[in-house]
């Protein structure tokens, strides 16, 4: 019944977009972006020494920054050709994608996009709950359901549910789950991992057109995977 009751309120807020997710009152923005790999071959003037400098010192900022948090592992075990965002005000992050730049979207917490394929994207979003634990909404399967079903896709979509998973870290539960929403003129496949933290339901969706999805599937997992809560 609770999860039936979230589910509920969770749909009447959900935006019209390519991307659709549980949806909040926007905050403002405290996410930021830092590279985890940057090109630093490249021929330049006198500009380049400074250039990597800032690179160097930037990242060493945001390692120190992660590191007191307590979590550091998923982003230092990514594959190359990735940037993080780090959110301090909701305590998240997550990698997304070398080139995907930040789009600003109504009521979602945080987008980021592939400016030539708009369906390759990666969003958050964050809702409150009164549930202290993600399992007490039910297992892998069962919230999944219900997401995928009524929230997580449009009336116009015709969903299937292909997957969903748990795993720890830092000894809270994640579900993940994979699934196809069908549109009229396009199909989706998409990756959304699910956290409950002091009082909030957050949501990572990442997904691509199913045409690309051989080609992306690799670097949206990466980026499902990668996202967790600060300590």
């Amino acid at each position: 019944m609770a999860l039936q009751r979230a589910c509920t309120s969770w749909s009447s807020s959900i935006s019209e977009s390519k991307v659709p997710l549980i949806v909040k009152p926007r905050q403002p923005s405290s996410c930021t972006s830092f590279k985890v790999r940057a090109s630093l071959n490249q021929p330049g003037g006198a500009g380049e020494s400074s250039a990597r400098r800032q690179v160097i010192l930037g990242l060493g900022a945001f390692a120190a920054t992660v590191s007191s948090l307590g979590r550091l592992d998923a982003i230092a075990k990514a594959p190359s050709g990735y940037q993080s965002v780090l959110d301090k005000f909701d305590k998240y992050q997550f990698l997304y994608p070398f080139g995907w730049q930040e789009v600003a979207v109504k009521g979602q917490d945080c987008v980021y996009k592939d400016v030539i394929e708009p369906l390759e994207s990666v969003s958050v979003n964050i809702t409150e709950t009164s549930k202290e634990n993600l399992r007490e909404l039910g297992t892998p399967q069962e919230v999944a359901n219900a997401l995928v079903g009524r929230v997580l896709t449009s009336s116009s979509q015709k969903a299937e549910l292909l997957e969903a998973k748990e795993r720890l870290t830092d000894g809270r539960p994640y579900y993940t789950f994979e699934f196809v929403a069908k549109a009229p003129n396009y199909t989706r496949h998409a990756l959304c991992t699910v956290t409950i933290s002091d009082g909030k339901f957050f949501t990572l969706t990442t997904g691509a057109n199913e045409k690309r999805w051989p080609k992306m599937q690799e670097k949206l997992r990466a980026v499902a995977d990668s996202f967790s809560i600060l300590q």
